[in-house]
């Protein structure tokens, strides 16, 4: 998978405050790979994510994406613009998004109007992000990440992507999240999300371990 993106994290550790919420994690995932993360509320989940991002600081260990160890403002540029991002939710901030807006942040912004039609969500391309349902939210992330995929994205974080969703949605987004020829960690709840990956890992309080079946 020649667009997929290699993720290693070493011993990492992030706080809030002096209070560590991911505490010696070490994961390995290859080029291609599907993995979901799971676990209670609060032990550390999402956190993990916004790490990789950059969105959250490193208060020890490494993670390396593209075999690229980030430290200067390029090296994180340059590893944001090799990832696809679902948020749970988006801050709306003092002027807030436009869902049209949102798109045009994407990697490939045709390709993401056009799925978001596919999506049922392209007639709110004016609407305020604030303003939709969680589940159409969820769908224009998705609509938003696919567009990044589509332009050169290879690796997707989801976070709990089918979480406002009915379970008619849940498994339409499960299964076009599964089809995607990238790298891909997901966190989730939903049991059919995680069985479509191939790996499982669980988090409790910060800390990580693989699930075996």
């Amino acid at each position: 998978m020649t667009n997929s993106t290699a993720l290693h994290i070493s011993n990492l550790v992030c706080r809030f405050g002096s209070t560590p919420v991911v505490d010696d994690v070490n994961l390995a995932i290859a080029p291609g790979e599907h993995v979901a993360i799971v676990g209670s509320n609060g032990s550390g989940k999402t956190t993990l994510l916004r790490a990789i991002l950059g969105l959250h600081p490193i208060y020890a260990g490494q993670i390396v994406v593209d075999h690229v160890h980030a430290q200067s403002a390029a090296d994180w540029r340059q590893r944001q613009q090799r990832i696809a991002w679902m948020p749970q939710r988006q801050a709306t901030g003092q002027f807030p998004l436009l869902v049209h807006e949102l798109l045009a942040s994407s990697r490939n912004p045709t390709v993401a109007h056009d799925i978001a039609s596919q999506l049922e969500v392209g007639m709110l391309a004016d609407r305020p992000l604030h303003a939709l349902s969680g589940g159409q939210l969820q769908r224009v992330f998705l609509a938003r990440a696919l567009g990044s995929i589509a332009g050169g994205a290879g690796l997707l974080l989801a976070d709990e992507p089918t979480a406002a969703l009915d379970f008619g949605g849940q498994a339409a987004v499960a299964t076009v999240i599964a089809a995607q020829q990238v790298t891909v960690l997901v966190v989730t709840h939903d049991r059919t999300m995680a069985s479509h990956c191939g790996r499982v890992i669980e988090m409790a309080n910060g800390r990580a371990r693989e699930v075996t079946s």
